[in-house]
């Protein structure tokens, strides 16, 4: 499996997540619904589980969870489209999530 993230995007991930320690991980969100019809969202963790694996990448670090990359195409990109504020998930094929926020999940002090 394969991410690129585009340089608009990693600008602004790099922005978002400045001063801080941890990851990006691609989360599949399960929460009230059935598994096959999850929503992609990009999380900031603290560090990946031992359930996670790195995705290969063009430059940040990224991970999912190895029983959901089943849900992933192998080649896919994270954009920012700075009109729409938001972050996408995206391949040749489908939308992941065309509109994803950035969600800190890190421990703050």
């Amino acid at each position: 499996m394969e991410i690129i993230i585009t340089e608009t995007a990693e600008k602004k991930l790099t922005e978002r997540t400045a001063g801080k320690q941890g990851v990006l991980k691609i989360e599949y969100d399960t929460e009230n619904c059935c598994s096959v019809n999850g929503t992609a969202m990009l999380w900031f963790i603290d560090q990946p589980s031992d359930l996670d694996q790195e995705v290969q990448t063009n430059g940040l670090p990224v991970y999912i969870e190895k029983a959901k990359t089943i849900f992933f195409d192998e080649e896919m990109k994270i954009d920012y489209v700075e009109s729409r504020g938001c972050f996408q998930l995206k391949s040749a094929n489908q939308y992941f999530n065309p509109s994803m926020g950035l969600i800190d999940k890190t421990i703050k002090a």
